[in-house]
């Protein structure tokens, strides 16, 4: 498997060769800050550099013990609302959650693998307005957690930035902001005293003996006045510093975990909430425009058919180009860690990350793909434009005929990495929930996500004492990588073959008696 440049823009889906294929849409080639529906939940995620403290502002905020936020390393933590405390973890591989204990001396059953993520509920009123999300240090994200956390936070709708006293924003956490920046999340940083206190210890202390609270920062707020206080320089100094590479988060607000300022970032959080509810609240309405009016066929609709098609097996072509290039480039980031960082024994985990990346990607290239099938195919039947019922009638047609197609059924399923290089497959539901670092509302597209992880066998077997060859985990990760292209190659072609099919009948009714059936 040899690796290839990796493209940083959408680029044209159409494949070179006869004039008259049909262009497939163009694909995402990387997974970037998701657009939230008006049904997904809101969610605040803690994202920063490892030591900054995160956990304790999570602590504060809920007014809990740390200890209750212990998680394995790399597994993200969703707190959300309920009646009762309750903790449990999602690990790939099985369909029905582990049960933790919810006290601050349970550290959870022994896992064959560390869960995607754990889930605590709390009677919290906090949480009412919205989910709390720990993630990993921003330090071990690497090249897949990134993709992966700026689609979480396109969710969720907001970040918390957490960055101590003596710490500065690397060139990664940066590139992280302005993504972020770019798409118009709303982020909230919070300072938390360094190593040595806020200016040294001195100076802390008199801080703590005079009890100042430090407010809010926004964009032209006074600076600090004639008596110095070493919380306000350190939080203004920051600011400064970061707004010099990302001018774009110039309306961020910052906070500092001192004196009163939980409290000012507690009123904060949810005066965002009920503004971003609202907002997405608007923006369903409470019937589409044409889901009940009568669509006519056009009078010469053509080779419709055939151009499906073609179209269909065109998009899955491209797909599978694209999907292999990106595995050669997981290859060859793999072998990287493998020789010059994490070793054998981290090959699990760096592994396990890329394939969540990689899933995400699929399913992103998929949807995008059967939705500019779907929208030539009916301009070519029903005519142009259609309103946005006519299209969400068809969708549910054809969701309605995948459910009773045993190959679409088939789709719903994890892709599971094996201890030998293998690739097994596990259906059910609650089985792709269970991957899903962040979960978010119900899909509402046509085909189910693609799903890709790694099963608890493959820690057990790198973890060993006995098994540190680094020639041999480089040979057992080129031959898991082949299997999972080949596996997700045959997956795309079904994709696109049940999808063909059920849209094929859905419009070969309307052609039949000249009116849209769905």
């Amino acid at each position: 498997m040899k690796p290839g440049p990796r493209p940083a823009v959408d680029v044209p889906g159409d494949l070179p060769g006869p004039r008259d294929v049909p262009r497939c849409a163009p694909l995402p080639t990387r997974v970037g800050v998701a657009t939230p529906g008006s049904d997904e939940p809101l969610g605040v995620l803690a994202v920063g550099p490892a030591g900054a403290g995160r956990r304790a502002v999570l602590a504060t905020l809920l007014d809990l013990d740390p200890a209750l936020l212990s998680v394995p390393d790399g597994s993200w933590l969703v707190m959300r609302h309920g009646t009762t405390a309750t903790r449990a973890a999602y690990v790939p591989g099985y369909r029905q959650p582990h049960t933790y204990g919810a006290d601050r001396t349970a550290n959870g059953p022994a896992l064959a693998r560390p869960p995607r993520r754990v889930e605590l509920h709390l009677p919290d009123p906090l949480l009412r307005h919205f989910s709390l999300v720990d993630t990993a240090d921003t330090g071990t994200l690497g090249a897949a957690g990134v993709p992966v956390l700026l689609d979480a936070a396109g969710r969720a709708g907001a970040l918390l930035f957490v960055v101590a006293a003596d710490q500065v924003c690397t060139a990664a956490e940066l590139d992280l902001l302005a993504e972020v920046a770019r798409a118009k999340v709303p982020v909230f940083f919070v300072v938390t005293p360094g190593s040595t206190g806020w200016s040294g210890s001195d100076s802390a202390a008199a801080t703590e003996d005079a009890g100042a609270s430090v407010p809010s920062y926004r964009a032209g707020s006074p600076s600090p006045g004639p008596t110095v206080d070493p919380v306000a320089v350190t939080v203004e100094a920051h600011r400064a510093a970061l707004l010099s590479a990302v001018p774009g988060l110039v309306e961020a607000r910052w906070f500092a975990l001192h004196g009163a300022a939980a409290a000012d970032l507690r009123r904060a959080l949810v005066g965002w909430a009920v503004d971003e509810g609202l907002r997405r609240a608007s923006s369903d309405p409470p019937m589409l425009p044409g889901e009940h009016v009568r669509v006519n066929v056009v009078t010469d609709p053509g080779d419709w058919s055939e151009q499906l098609d073609r179209q269909s097996r065109s998009c899955a072509q491209r797909i599978r180009q694209y999907l292999a290039l990106e595995l050669a480039n997981i290859h060859l980031r793999v072998v990287q860690e493998i020789v010059f960082g994490v070793g054998c024994a981290g090959l699990p985990q760096l592994l396990d990350r890329e394939t969540e990346a990689l899933s995400l990607l699929a399913t992103a290239q998929c949807d995008r793909a059967v939705g500019g099938l779907l929208d030539e195919s009916l301009a070519r039947v029903l005519g142009a434009p259609l309103p946005d019922g006519v299209r969400q009638r068809v969708v549910k047609a054809i969701r309605f005929g995948l459910a009773e197609d045993r190959q679409a059924r088939e789709l719903d399923r994890v892709l599971l990495v094996t201890s030998t290089a293998g690739v097994a497959g596990l259906a059910g539901d609650g089985a792709i929930d269970a991957l899903a670092g962040y979960p978010g509302a119900a899909r509402t597209e046509i085909l189910p996500p693609v799903a890709v992880a790694l099963s608890g066998g493959c820690w057990q077997h790198w973890r060993s004492p006995g098994n540190n060859d680094a020639n041999e985990a480089r040979a057992w990760a080129q031959r898991a990588l082949r299997e999972v292209e080949l596996e997700l190659a045959r997956d795309v072609s079904r994709r696109f073959e049940v999808v063909r099919v059920a849209l094929g009948a859905v419009l070969s009714d309307a052609v039949d008696h000249g009116i849209l059936l769905a």
